[in-house]
């Protein structure tokens, strides 16, 4: 059986703090320090100037901005849902940003994600309970979505299928993540994708847990919701890390 560094690193850590705890030498909590400071540099800020180098922009055109460290992504009328997407593509992962939107508008962070590589059709329920055939156009982002969502569902931290099987794990039973959720204030979620599970966190709070082998790997990516009026409305990120396992 493979154990994730990750779950060797907390394993080792625990073991450190013991071993002070009960009468450790100077030395050896040095040598724990040192530890805690390597797994500190083990993380990568996928923003570290104002320019989108290693992202690319998939499928809308709505408009993404980068300033003094925070991704602002504002809607445009009329365009479908936009991705700003990375050119790397991960697997196993611990992904933590900080995030805050416009309570009228929907968002979310892809991962594992991809592009359907033709035009298919699938059916799916209208809003009207009734199946239809919708279409999947070639080029479309579907895959692993977590959650940012401000209405009054509250729903942010859950996991959703893109363009695919919808819901994995809504927040209709889980009600301390439904209020861990700050409307109007920035939000800290942390993603942890390992093997076949994808857990995830808002603001210290579980909000999701989803055991699925679909996808192990592919691109992480900043959504900004299609709208079907003209206001003008924005999500905004920052602080974006990751550490790959």
């Amino acid at each position: 059986m493979k154990i994730s560094n990750y779950w060797l690193n907390g394993l080792f850590s625990l073991a450190l703090l013991g071993l002070v705890a009960c009468g450790g030498t100077s030395e050896q909590a040095d040598e724990a320090d040192e530890t805690a400071m390597a797994e500190e540099d083990e993380w990568v800020n996928m923003f570290t100037t104002d320019a989108k180098d290693g992202w690319t922009q998939l499928n809308g055109q709505a408009n993404y901005e980068i300033k003094d460290g925070v991704v602002i992504g504002t809607t445009k009328a009329g365009e479908p849902n936009s991705f700003l997407a990375t050119e790397k593509m991960y697997s196993d992962f611990i992904l933590e940003y900080e995030v805050m939107v416009d309570t009228a508008l929907n968002s979310g962070v892809q991962i594992r994600s991809g592009q359907y590589e033709k035009d298919s059709t699938y059916m799916a329920k209208n809003g009207e309970g009734e199946m239809v055939e919708r279409k999947r156009e070639k080029g479309r982002v579907r895959g692993y979505q977590v959650e940012i969502d401000p209405s009054p569902r509250s729903y942010s931290g859950g996991v959703y299928d893109e363009a695919r099987r919808g819901w994995l794990q809504d927040l209709s039973e889980n009600e301390a993540a439904q209020k861990a959720f700050k409307r109007d204030d920035w939000n800290k979620f942390r993603v942890e994708a390992m093997g076949d599970t994808i857990r995830t966190y808002v603001n210290g709070v579980r909000a999701a847990e989803v055991v699925d082998d679909m996808d192990a790997s592919g691109f992480i990516a900043l959504q900004v919701h299609s709208i079907r009026t003209d206001d003008t409305l924005q999500v905004m990120w920052r602080n974006i890390r990751i550490k790959e396992m």
